[in-house]
């Protein structure tokens, strides 16, 4: 049936208006939105809009993160007869300007988070924020007035404009591409004739909503089809498998680096369960792929059961678009029992040309044209290829602004030249063979094709990415190490590393493919939303980096968002990752952080820091970590992820912490009981060896000299400078045996109770299993324990050995013990034990040791929040120490 506009086509149907139209995720919820209330609301915004003054042909730009209210607006705005003209929340500023400029809209949409990015506007553009509540016209009005207004009738016409998509501007900057209703009815009908859903299904689009599509297939098809569309809370790969999970998504659209991304976790995953599980699965998933490929039959949605039932239980579909799919890829992920389908198309065909339907796919190939789409090869070289030409109902007038671009594009007779090279095979598979535009030709005449030779180098495992390119007629290439490698070398040494990987790769390439100069960016390279590489950049970031020397020396400060891969730009558009982000560059503003960082080499945040690091988070985040991220997070990426993931803290809950930490005994498991029980006589024998074996290896390395008495057998924490793994034997030299043994050992479980002699060994030598990898009520309750029982307690405030010698920022979580517990706290000076065993060494040597014991703070001193506490010790152990170098001047003099 032809429609003449979109507002027609998408009412067309006979579907059941209390139907879900749509069904949106938040951080903690889940919601939907029905067919009726979702037209009704476009009906009143469209009331509203022609309130304000907009008339046909009007544009409107949504700049957003994806919505609900996203949606509604389009369709509003379509309804109008106005001209939707969405703009990528990430885009830069500089195509930013352009496009606002180009598009000269009369409205905006947008948040208060975006607001800063859109200054200034013409004082005609009107403003609206989907998170406004005021009517001030320079701030930003409140979107949701406009929906006070009447329904009004629809009043487009199947010539007017749509949209206007901004391309991601892979070869200069954005161009628009405007769209009529009748380019994109007609593609939205042709999709509908490839059965890939029904109302029955529940359409998951983790994807933006700017590109031309996930507009067109993932909003207009389902919500046509009368299928749920299903929106995340954001699009970070927590929140999509959440969303797979709670929305029940039976189809996933989405682009190729998603799909690679997923393969990657289930296989790192299935690795790290060990070499046997690692052989059982790939001979598992090469049956299943060996049995659909010859057969025809899906065995992986058994073999595969479990996987299944814990990523997407009721997911069948994987639809990838926007780039080409790896075909390996598609076969694995058949395998595992999902079905696969392609697609082919561009901005300017609104968008697709080809589908490869699941039925039939040829992953090799984009598939068979759809209907009422005609598509040719401009083969004037008589090879069977050639740039692909297209021609039908859904292809684009011309670009906005452009009637150059307008008339490269677009001949006489109709056909679009669409820029990309390829070949039809008999039976009218389209195969592609890379986009014209990109290809190099040298002097010499050879063609090169930059992917091909990008994708061979990339597959090394020292390799990020790599963007290849022509320069003083040769090819040249900038690679960005993979993160793993700058770990190990740096500098020149990482320079003559990656060049020498480039080049055994090359020697298996073609002669004219070998690149003959390598430049290393420590920086992801820069590429557009849906991971194209922006190859007209290419040679600017070549000659900066001939200049910058980049592998030599980075910028000394956090990367820039603006600079990241596109996978982590999306990341940060998760509220909680951005605040830990930002929480991030604060603290380490004065070194080179990125989401490569590793958190422990990198940032010198090790496990028994992860307390402090959760607190700081709740506090300037506003997330609250779950008690098993510890064990998933080794990178900043990891961390951006968890983030994302995990649960937002509550107003008042250190408060609530506090409470039940002066109440610790109903937060007790049976472990942390057993662990606070009296030893036996077994024990007890053995604790008394140990301790005397332990004095005698001090003593014999170490010459110990104090000043100061021991505390008393009272409660209190005692608080020693940490310098090296010497400093535990240390004090065990300056404590009789009843002092040992009245007191217990912050430790932390993952040294000193990873297996089964170490467990026993810490429980001799009374180690509490104080494990910084849980959430803080878990890690702190076992010392609040001790210390309400009346133990004396060993707490390194600095969470951490000194990596020079100097002290280090104590750690809010004793502070809030403290608040909890407000026992004395005793400072304890120690010096000589790093110069005899820093961190890293292995064996120590023997030397003198000086200890001052400081006179125990009272408590009624240590009053106010958890940060101020730790401020006051740190300024007592700090004057300990001025005291004792003092001592040291007076005795010299």
């Amino acid at each position: 049936m032809d429609t003449a506009t979109l507002n027609e086509l998408i009412v067309s149907r006979n579907i059941d208006d209390r139907h879900e139209a749509i069904v949106s995720l938040g951080r903690d919820t889940l919601g939907s939105t029905s067919r009726r209330d979702l037209l009704d609301r476009a009906a009143r915004l469209a009331g509203g809009l022609r309130q304000q003054g907009l008339v046909r042909g009007d544009r409107v730009v949504i700049m957003a993160p994806n919505s609900v209210d996203w949606v509604v607006s389009a369709l509003g705005i379509l309804h109008v007869g106005g001209v939707v003209v969405p703009l990528d929340t990430q885009m830069p500023q500089e195509d930013l300007e352009h496009a606002l400029g180009d598009c000269a809209p009369c409205m905006v949409f947008t948040t208060a988070a975006l607001r800063s990015r859109l200054s200034p506007l013409p004082g005609e553009v009107a403003l609206f924020l989907f998170d406004g509540d005021g009517d001030d016209r320079e701030s930003g009005r409140a979107w949701q007035d406009l929906l006070q207004a009447e329904p009004v009738a629809a009043c487009a016409d199947g010539k007017d404009l749509a949209t206007i998509f901004y391309t991601s501007g892979t070869t200069g900057p954005p161009k628009g591409v405007p769209l009529t209703h009748h380019n994109m009815t007609s593609n939205v009908e042709a999709l509908c004739t490839q059965e890939l859903a029904d109302s029955s299904d529940r359409v998951l689009v983790p994807l933006p909503f700017h590109h031309v599509y996930p507009f067109t297939v993932g909003i207009l098809v389902p919500f046509t089809l009368g299928a749920s569309i299903i929106v995340p809370f954001s699009l970070v790969g927590p929140q999509i498998v959440r969303a797979l999970r709670e929305g029940e998504a039976t189809v996933m659209l989405a682009v190729p680096r998603l799909y690679e991304a997923i393969w990657s976790a289930l296989h790192e995953r299935v690795a790290e369960r060990g070499r046997v599980a690692a052989l059982l699965f790939s001979g598992m998933l090469g049956v299943s792929m060996a049995v659909r490929q010859r057969l025809g039959w899906n065995p992986g949605k058994q073999l595969f059961a479990s996987l299944h039932q814990r990523i997407a239980p009721r997911l069948r579909l994987m639809v990838a678009g926007g780039a080409a799919l790896d075909p390996e890829l598609g076969r694995k992920l058949r395998g595992l029992g999902w079905d696969v389908a392609t697609g082919y198309g561009l901005s300017e065909t609104s968008p697709i040309l080809t589908m490869n339907p699941p039925e039939k796919v040829k992953l090799e190939s984009v598939g068979k044209a759809l209907p009422g789409v005609e598509l040719a090869i401009d083969d004037r070289e008589g090879r069977g290829r050639g740039e692909v030409l297209a021609r039908g109902p859904n292809v684009f007038g011309g670009y906005w602004n452009l009637p150059d671009k307008t008339r490269e594009s677009l001949d006489e007779e109709g056909w679009f030249h669409t820029g990309d090279t390829g070949s039809f095979d008999a039976e009218g598979h389209l195969y592609l063979h890379g986009r014209a535009s990109a290809m190099i030709v040298l002097s010499g005449g050879e063609n090169v094709d930059p992917e091909r030779v990008e994708k061979a180098l990339e597959a090394s495992d020292r390799i990020r990415e790599t963007g290849l390119l022509a320069h003083a007629d040769r090819l040249a290439v900038v690679v960005v190490p993979a993160p793993g490698l700058l770990r190990e070398v740096t500098g020149d040494e990482l320079r003559r590393t990656l060049e020498k990987a480039v080049s055994e790769i090359s020697a298996a390439l073609p002669s004219h493919h070998r690149p003959g100069e390598v430049r290393v960016s420590l920086d992801p390279l820069p590429r557009t939303r849906l991971g194209k590489l922006r190859r007209h950049k290419l040679e600017a970031l070549f000659e900066h980096l001939e200049e910058g020397d980049e592998a030599a020396e980075a910028v000394v400060e956090p990367l820039s968002p603006e600079d990241m891969a596109p996978e982590d730009q999306q990341l940060l558009s998760d509220p909680a990752a951005d605040s830990t982000w930002r929480y991030l560059a604060r603290r380490f503003h004065d070194i080179r952080l990125t989401p490569d960082s590793h958190l422990a080499m990198d940032l010198g945040i090790d496990s028994l820091s992860w307390v402090d690091l959760t607190l700081a988070l709740r506090e300037h985040a506003g997330i609250d970590l779950e008690d098993s991220a510890i064990a998933r997070v080794e990178t900043v990426r990891d961390l951006l992820n968890e983030a994302a993931a995990g649960p937002t803290g509550s107003e008042g809950e250190d408060e609530d912490l506090v409470e039940a930490l002066r109440n610790p005994e109903g937060l007790l498991d049976d472990r942390q009981r057993r662990a606070l029980m009296p030893p036996g006589r077994i024990h007890g024998f053995m604790g008394w060896w140990v301790w005397g074996l332990a004095r005698l290896i001090s003593r014999g390395l170490l010459r110990v000299s104090v000043s100061g008495q021991w505390p008393d057998r009272m409660p209190c924490v005692i608080a020693p400078r940490h310098l090296s793994v010497l400093d535990p034997l240390v004090l065990l030299q300056i404590m009789d045996r009843c002092q040992a043994e009245s007191l217990y050992w912050a430790g932390w479980t993952g040294m000193l109770f990873t297996g089964r002699v170490r467990r026993g060994f810490s429980r001799i030598a009374r180690i509490l299993p104080i494990d910084p990898g849980t959430a803080p009520r878990r890690s702190l309750v076992l010392a609040s324990a001790a210390l309400d029982r009346g133990h004396q307690l060993v707490w390194f405030p600095e969470g951490q050995r000194s990596p020079d010698g100097r002290l280090q920022p104590f750690r809010p979580g004793l502070g809030l013990l403290l608040r909890a517990q407000p026992v004395p706290v005793v400072p304890v000076w120690i010096e000589g034990t790093h110069e005899l065993m820093p961190p890293g060494q292995r064996l120590p040597r023997r030397g003198r040791v000086r200890v001052v014991i400081g006179e125990p703070v009272d408590p009624e001193r240590l009053e106010g929040d958890e940060r101020e506490i730790i401020e006051r010790l740190q300024d007592e152990m700090a004057a300990l120490g001025e005291r004792r170098l003092s001592g040291r001047r007076s005795r010299l003099h």
